[in-house]
Protein backbone atom coordinates (compact mmCIF):
# COMPACT_ATOMS: atom_id res chain seq x y z
CA UNK A 1 0.00 0.00 0.00
CA UNK A 2 1.26 3.51 -1.01
CA UNK A 3 1.18 6.85 0.83
CA UNK A 4 -1.27 9.35 -0.75
CA UNK A 5 0.56 13.22 -1.31
CA UNK A 6 -0.92 15.71 0.26
CA UNK A 7 -1.37 18.50 -2.11
CA UNK A 8 -3.13 21.59 -1.79
CA UNK A 9 -6.30 22.75 -3.08
CA UNK A 10 -5.19 25.27 -5.98
CA UNK A 11 -2.24 22.35 -7.22
CA UNK A 12 -5.59 20.09 -7.29
CA UNK A 13 -7.54 22.64 -9.03
CA UNK A 14 -4.92 23.45 -11.54
CA UNK A 15 -4.54 19.89 -12.01
CA UNK A 16 -7.88 19.18 -12.75
CA UNK A 17 -8.70 21.98 -14.71
CA UNK A 18 -5.55 20.93 -17.37
CA UNK A 19 -7.30 17.77 -17.43
CA UNK A 20 -10.84 18.97 -18.09
CA UNK A 21 -9.51 20.81 -20.98
CA UNK A 22 -7.97 18.30 -22.84
CA UNK A 23 -10.19 15.48 -22.28
CA UNK A 24 -13.82 17.17 -21.67
CA UNK A 25 -16.32 15.70 -23.48
CA UNK A 26 -18.31 17.89 -26.32
CA UNK A 27 -21.56 18.35 -25.06
CA UNK A 28 -24.09 20.98 -26.37
CA UNK A 29 -24.90 22.70 -23.13
CA UNK A 30 -20.69 23.65 -22.46
CA UNK A 31 -21.38 25.76 -25.68
CA UNK A 32 -23.54 28.23 -23.68
CA UNK A 33 -23.47 31.08 -21.66
CA UNK A 34 -27.43 30.77 -21.27
CA UNK A 35 -28.43 30.18 -18.17
CA UNK A 36 -31.46 29.20 -19.11
CA UNK A 37 -30.34 26.82 -21.42
CA UNK A 38 -27.61 25.74 -18.32
CA UNK A 39 -30.43 25.43 -16.03
CA UNK A 40 -31.86 23.21 -18.25
CA UNK A 41 -29.39 20.64 -18.95
CA UNK A 42 -28.64 20.74 -15.46
CA UNK A 43 -31.76 19.91 -14.92
CA UNK A 44 -32.13 16.69 -17.30
CA UNK A 45 -28.52 15.38 -15.85
CA UNK A 46 -29.74 14.78 -12.22
CA UNK A 47 -29.66 10.98 -12.24
CA UNK A 48 -29.99 10.65 -15.90
CA UNK A 49 -26.97 9.42 -18.19
CA UNK A 50 -25.30 11.67 -20.52
CA UNK A 51 -26.41 10.14 -23.36
CA UNK A 52 -29.89 10.06 -22.71
CA UNK A 53 -29.90 13.60 -21.85
CA UNK A 54 -28.30 13.99 -25.55
CA UNK A 55 -31.82 12.88 -27.00
CA UNK A 56 -33.85 15.20 -24.98
CA UNK A 57 -31.97 18.57 -24.54
CA UNK A 58 -31.82 19.85 -28.14
CA UNK A 59 -35.84 19.05 -28.79
CA UNK A 60 -36.60 20.44 -25.29
CA UNK A 61 -34.97 23.82 -26.55
CA UNK A 62 -36.43 24.11 -29.66
CA UNK A 63 -39.85 23.64 -27.91
CA UNK A 64 -39.05 26.17 -24.79
CA UNK A 65 -36.46 27.87 -26.48
CA UNK A 66 -36.40 30.45 -23.41
CA UNK A 67 -37.99 31.09 -20.11
CA UNK A 68 -40.99 32.85 -21.55
CA UNK A 69 -41.53 29.98 -23.65
CA UNK A 70 -41.38 27.79 -21.10
CA UNK A 71 -43.41 29.76 -18.34
CA UNK A 72 -46.28 30.09 -20.83
CA UNK A 73 -46.42 26.70 -22.23
CA UNK A 74 -49.61 24.38 -20.65
CA UNK A 75 -48.32 21.72 -18.08
CA UNK A 76 -49.29 18.78 -20.42
CA UNK A 77 -46.53 20.01 -22.73
CA UNK A 78 -43.83 19.93 -20.62
CA UNK A 79 -44.67 16.70 -19.96
CA UNK A 80 -45.33 15.72 -23.53
CA UNK A 81 -42.04 16.73 -24.18
CA UNK A 82 -40.04 15.27 -21.22
CA UNK A 83 -42.33 11.99 -21.62
CA UNK A 84 -39.34 8.73 -20.89
CA UNK A 85 -36.47 11.25 -19.44
CA UNK A 86 -38.06 9.74 -16.13
CA UNK A 87 -38.31 11.60 -12.51
CA UNK A 88 -40.99 13.77 -13.76
CA UNK A 89 -41.31 15.97 -10.66
CA UNK A 90 -38.08 17.61 -12.15
CA UNK A 91 -39.74 19.07 -15.46
CA UNK A 92 -43.10 19.99 -12.99
CA UNK A 93 -40.43 22.03 -10.76
CA UNK A 94 -38.69 23.74 -14.13
CA UNK A 95 -41.94 24.67 -15.28
CA UNK A 96 -42.97 26.34 -11.83
CA UNK A 97 -39.62 27.79 -11.47
CA UNK A 98 -39.86 29.26 -14.92
CA UNK A 99 -43.23 30.82 -14.00
CA UNK A 100 -41.88 32.21 -10.65
CA UNK A 101 -39.28 33.90 -12.73
CA UNK A 102 -41.71 35.37 -15.52
CA UNK A 103 -44.33 36.33 -12.79
CA UNK A 104 -42.65 37.56 -9.81
CA UNK A 105 -38.94 38.56 -11.25
CA UNK A 106 -39.72 40.09 -14.66
CA UNK A 107 -38.63 37.46 -16.84
CA UNK A 108 -35.11 37.87 -15.90
CA UNK A 109 -33.32 34.97 -14.30
CA UNK A 110 -31.13 35.57 -11.52
CA UNK A 111 -27.32 36.26 -11.44
CA UNK A 112 -26.73 35.41 -7.79
CA UNK A 113 -26.79 32.10 -5.72
CA UNK A 114 -29.44 33.55 -3.09
CA UNK A 115 -31.87 34.68 -6.24
CA UNK A 116 -31.82 30.97 -7.53
CA UNK A 117 -31.91 29.13 -4.37
CA UNK A 118 -35.45 31.02 -4.04
CA UNK A 119 -36.94 29.63 -7.57
CA UNK A 120 -39.48 27.13 -6.94
CA UNK A 121 -37.80 23.54 -6.90
CA UNK A 122 -34.28 24.91 -7.15
CA UNK A 123 -31.56 23.39 -4.63
CA UNK A 124 -28.28 23.91 -3.64
CA UNK A 125 -26.93 22.11 -6.41
CA UNK A 126 -28.48 23.10 -9.10
CA UNK A 127 -28.31 26.76 -8.04
CA UNK A 128 -24.73 26.24 -7.62
CA UNK A 129 -24.09 24.48 -11.09
CA UNK A 130 -26.21 27.62 -13.02
CA UNK A 131 -24.31 30.31 -11.01
CA UNK A 132 -20.90 29.26 -11.09
CA UNK A 133 -21.30 27.61 -14.85
CA UNK A 134 -23.02 30.88 -15.98
CA UNK A 135 -21.81 33.46 -13.87
CA UNK A 136 -18.30 32.56 -12.93
CA UNK A 137 -20.33 32.83 -8.83
CA UNK A 138 -17.63 30.76 -6.12
CA UNK A 139 -20.14 27.98 -5.34
CA UNK A 140 -19.49 24.36 -5.07
CA UNK A 141 -21.83 21.77 -6.21
CA UNK A 142 -22.41 18.52 -5.08
CA UNK A 143 -23.92 15.50 -7.08
CA UNK A 144 -23.56 11.57 -7.16
CA UNK A 145 -20.02 11.99 -9.17
CA UNK A 146 -18.90 14.83 -6.94
CA UNK A 147 -19.49 12.88 -4.06
CA UNK A 148 -17.55 9.87 -5.25
CA UNK A 149 -14.79 11.93 -6.54
CA UNK A 150 -13.93 13.33 -3.45
CA UNK A 151 -14.61 10.71 -1.21
CA UNK A 152 -11.87 8.90 -2.60
CA UNK A 153 -9.47 11.57 -3.29
CA UNK A 154 -9.83 11.93 0.66
CA UNK A 155 -10.70 8.18 1.76
CA UNK A 156 -13.73 8.68 3.50
CA UNK A 157 -15.60 5.51 3.95
CA UNK A 158 -19.40 6.68 4.79
CA UNK A 159 -21.62 6.67 1.49
CA UNK A 160 -22.41 10.45 0.77
CA UNK A 161 -26.43 9.99 1.98
CA UNK A 162 -25.71 10.09 5.00
CA UNK A 163 -26.14 13.38 6.40
CA UNK A 164 -22.91 13.85 8.43
CA UNK A 165 -20.85 12.73 5.29
CA UNK A 166 -22.72 15.11 3.08
CA UNK A 167 -21.86 18.19 5.25
CA UNK A 168 -18.01 17.18 4.94
CA UNK A 169 -18.17 16.96 1.26
CA UNK A 170 -19.88 20.04 0.75
CA UNK A 171 -17.13 21.67 2.93
CA UNK A 172 -14.43 19.83 0.96
CA UNK A 173 -16.02 21.19 -2.28
CA UNK A 174 -16.01 24.34 -1.28
CA UNK A 175 -12.31 24.18 0.13
CA UNK A 176 -11.22 22.75 -3.30
CA UNK A 177 -12.70 26.20 -5.53
CA UNK A 178 -10.34 27.59 -7.23
CA UNK A 179 -10.41 31.72 -7.39
CA UNK A 180 -10.90 31.50 -11.48
CA UNK A 181 -12.45 29.02 -13.84
CA UNK A 182 -15.28 27.79 -10.92
CA UNK A 183 -17.53 27.10 -13.90
CA UNK A 184 -15.09 24.52 -15.23
CA UNK A 185 -13.80 23.20 -11.99
CA UNK A 186 -17.09 21.68 -10.77
CA UNK A 187 -17.99 20.62 -14.40
CA UNK A 188 -14.23 19.36 -14.31
CA UNK A 189 -15.36 17.37 -11.09
CA UNK A 190 -18.44 15.82 -12.55
CA UNK A 191 -16.34 15.07 -15.71
CA UNK A 192 -14.07 13.13 -13.49
CA UNK A 193 -16.76 11.23 -11.51
CA UNK A 194 -18.76 9.85 -14.90
CA UNK A 195 -15.49 9.24 -17.26
CA UNK A 196 -12.67 8.36 -14.86
CA UNK A 197 -13.59 7.96 -11.32
CA UNK A 198 -16.32 5.56 -11.92
CA UNK A 199 -18.25 3.73 -9.46
CA UNK A 200 -16.49 0.07 -10.65
CA UNK A 201 -13.84 -0.07 -12.35
CA UNK A 202 -12.01 2.82 -11.79
CA UNK A 203 -9.66 3.93 -14.67
CA UNK A 204 -7.06 5.62 -11.86
CA UNK A 205 -3.96 5.40 -14.53
CA UNK A 206 -5.98 8.42 -16.14
CA UNK A 207 -6.66 10.41 -13.24
CA UNK A 208 -5.22 13.54 -12.72
CA UNK A 209 -5.09 13.21 -8.82
CA UNK A 210 -3.93 9.58 -8.56
CA UNK A 211 -0.77 10.24 -6.49
CA UNK A 212 -2.95 12.59 -3.98
CA UNK A 213 -5.74 10.12 -3.58
CA UNK A 214 -6.23 8.28 -0.08
CA UNK A 215 -8.28 5.56 -1.84
CA UNK A 216 -5.91 4.55 -5.26
CA UNK A 217 -3.25 4.73 -2.69
CA UNK A 218 -4.68 2.00 -0.60
CA UNK A 219 -5.13 -0.24 -3.75
CA UNK A 220 -8.63 -1.01 -3.16
CA UNK A 221 -10.52 2.56 -4.80
CA UNK A 222 -14.02 0.62 -5.34
CA UNK A 223 -14.00 0.60 -1.92
CA UNK A 224 -14.57 4.01 -1.29
CA UNK A 225 -17.04 5.43 -0.47
CA UNK A 226 -18.80 2.49 1.00
CA UNK A 227 -22.10 1.13 -1.06
CA UNK A 228 -25.37 2.06 0.03
CA UNK A 229 -27.35 -0.89 1.67
CA UNK A 230 -30.39 -1.48 -0.79
CA UNK A 231 -32.93 -4.01 -1.25
CA UNK A 232 -35.12 -4.99 -3.87
CA UNK A 233 -38.28 -2.37 -4.05
CA UNK A 234 -41.74 -3.78 -3.41
CA UNK A 235 -43.44 -5.11 -6.05
CA UNK A 236 -47.03 -3.48 -6.39
CA UNK A 237 -49.52 -5.45 -8.29
CA UNK A 238 -51.72 -3.56 -10.67
CA UNK A 239 -54.57 -3.99 -13.73
CA UNK A 240 -54.72 -2.02 -16.71
CA UNK A 241 -58.09 -1.82 -19.27
CA UNK A 242 -57.56 -0.73 -23.24
CA UNK A 243 -60.88 0.06 -23.92
CA UNK A 244 -60.91 0.38 -27.27
CA UNK A 245 -63.73 2.07 -29.88
CA UNK A 246 -64.35 0.59 -33.46
CA UNK A 247 -62.64 3.47 -34.85
CA UNK A 248 -59.55 2.52 -33.06
CA UNK A 249 -59.05 5.00 -30.48
CA UNK A 250 -58.62 3.89 -27.02
CA UNK A 251 -59.37 5.77 -23.54
CA UNK A 252 -56.31 6.99 -21.61
CA UNK A 253 -57.19 8.98 -18.15
CA UNK A 254 -55.08 11.52 -16.30
CA UNK A 255 -53.06 10.29 -12.79
CA UNK A 256 -54.26 12.42 -9.72
CA UNK A 257 -52.07 15.43 -9.72
CA UNK A 258 -50.16 14.46 -6.26
CA UNK A 259 -47.87 11.71 -5.84
CA UNK A 260 -46.32 9.35 -8.45
CA UNK A 261 -46.15 10.82 -12.08
CA UNK A 262 -49.05 13.84 -10.88
CA UNK A 263 -51.10 14.81 -13.60
CA UNK A 264 -49.58 12.55 -16.07
CA UNK A 265 -51.51 9.96 -18.66
CA UNK A 266 -52.30 6.36 -18.22
CA UNK A 267 -55.06 3.49 -19.13
CA UNK A 268 -57.67 3.05 -16.73
CA UNK A 269 -55.67 1.10 -14.31
CA UNK A 270 -55.49 0.57 -10.55
CA UNK A 271 -53.49 -1.38 -7.73
CA UNK A 272 -54.75 -4.91 -6.27
CA UNK A 273 -53.65 -6.59 -3.12
CA UNK A 274 -53.70 -10.18 -4.30
CA UNK A 275 -56.68 -12.13 -5.51
CA UNK A 276 -57.33 -12.50 -9.23
CA UNK A 277 -56.38 -9.83 -11.58
CA UNK A 278 -59.31 -10.78 -13.78
CA UNK A 279 -62.10 -10.33 -10.82
CA UNK A 280 -59.86 -6.92 -10.19
CA UNK A 281 -60.01 -6.20 -14.14
CA UNK A 282 -64.10 -6.45 -14.15
CA UNK A 283 -64.46 -4.56 -10.72
CA UNK A 284 -62.28 -1.92 -12.56
CA UNK A 285 -64.50 -2.12 -15.87
CA UNK A 286 -67.94 -1.60 -13.87
CA UNK A 287 -66.92 1.26 -12.14
CA UNK A 288 -65.61 2.63 -15.69
CA UNK A 289 -69.33 2.20 -17.26
CA UNK A 290 -68.85 -0.93 -18.78
CA UNK A 291 -69.75 -5.31 -18.33
CA UNK A 292 -68.54 -6.05 -21.80
CA UNK A 293 -66.08 -8.89 -22.21
CA UNK A 294 -62.11 -8.59 -20.84
CA UNK A 295 -60.06 -10.50 -23.31
CA UNK A 296 -56.15 -10.50 -21.39
CA UNK A 297 -53.65 -8.45 -23.41
CA UNK A 298 -50.15 -8.68 -22.31
CA UNK A 299 -47.86 -7.57 -19.01
CA UNK A 300 -45.61 -5.32 -18.31
CA UNK A 301 -42.54 -4.47 -15.42
CA UNK A 302 -41.74 -1.26 -14.37
CA UNK A 303 -39.02 -0.46 -11.56
CA UNK A 304 -39.22 3.22 -10.24
CA UNK A 305 -36.33 3.92 -7.62
CA UNK A 306 -38.28 2.97 -4.52
CA UNK A 307 -40.93 0.50 -5.78
CA UNK A 308 -41.70 -1.77 -9.22
CA UNK A 309 -45.25 -1.98 -11.05
CA UNK A 310 -46.11 -5.37 -12.61
CA UNK A 311 -49.31 -4.42 -14.63
CA UNK A 312 -52.04 -6.96 -16.02
CA UNK A 313 -53.85 -5.59 -18.74
CA UNK A 314 -57.06 -6.81 -20.23
CA UNK A 315 -58.21 -5.58 -23.53
CA UNK A 316 -62.19 -4.21 -23.43
CA UNK A 317 -63.95 -3.63 -27.08
CA UNK A 318 -66.56 -0.89 -26.72
CA UNK A 319 -69.15 0.30 -28.95
CA UNK A 320 -68.90 3.94 -30.68
CA UNK A 321 -71.56 5.01 -28.37
CA UNK A 322 -70.17 4.28 -25.18
CA UNK A 323 -69.84 6.47 -22.72
CA UNK A 324 -67.24 6.12 -19.79
CA UNK A 325 -68.76 6.93 -16.57
CA UNK A 326 -65.23 8.92 -15.03
CA UNK A 327 -63.16 11.22 -16.47
CA UNK A 328 -60.74 10.43 -20.15
CA UNK A 329 -59.84 11.04 -23.28
CA UNK A 330 -60.28 9.46 -26.56
CA UNK A 331 -56.71 8.54 -28.23
CA UNK A 332 -54.91 7.19 -31.39
CA UNK A 333 -51.33 6.86 -31.84
CA UNK A 334 -51.16 10.19 -33.63
CA UNK A 335 -51.99 12.13 -30.68
CA UNK A 336 -49.51 10.62 -28.19
CA UNK A 337 -47.41 13.13 -28.64
CA UNK A 338 -48.85 15.85 -27.33
CA UNK A 339 -49.39 13.67 -23.78
CA UNK A 340 -47.11 13.06 -21.00
CA UNK A 341 -46.87 9.68 -20.60
CA UNK A 342 -44.60 7.79 -18.54
CA UNK A 343 -42.29 5.14 -20.03
CA UNK A 344 -44.74 2.73 -17.28
CA UNK A 345 -47.85 3.49 -19.41
CA UNK A 346 -45.69 2.96 -23.02
CA UNK A 347 -44.66 0.07 -21.84
CA UNK A 348 -48.83 -0.89 -20.93
CA UNK A 349 -49.89 0.51 -24.08
CA UNK A 350 -46.76 -1.79 -26.29
CA UNK A 351 -47.89 -4.76 -24.09
CA UNK A 352 -51.95 -3.89 -24.60
CA UNK A 353 -51.47 -3.10 -28.33
CA UNK A 354 -49.10 -6.37 -29.31
CA UNK A 355 -51.86 -8.33 -28.03
CA UNK A 356 -54.02 -8.41 -30.86
CA UNK A 357 -57.52 -6.88 -32.18
CA UNK A 358 -60.12 -7.54 -29.75
CA UNK A 359 -63.10 -9.84 -30.86
CA UNK A 360 -66.53 -7.89 -31.60
CA UNK A 361 -69.35 -8.15 -29.42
Amino acid sequence: MGRAKDLKPERLARRLLRWYDAHKRDLPWRETGDPYRIWVSEVMLQQTQVATVLAYYGPFLARFPDVERLARAREDDVLAAWSGLGFYRRARNLHRGARFVVDELGGRLPADLDGWLALPGVGRYTAGAVTSIAFGTRAPILDGNVGRVLSRLRGWREHPSESAARRRLWAEAEALLPESRVGDFNQSLMELGATVCRPKQPACERCPWRDACVAHASEEPQAFPRPRPSKAPPAVQRVALFLERPDGRWLMTRRPAEGLLGNMWELPSCEIEGGDSSQAAQRLARRWGTRRRLQPAGRAEHRFSHLEWRTVTFRVAVPASWTPARDGRWVRQADLSGLGLPTATRKTLRAARASGEPSAQ
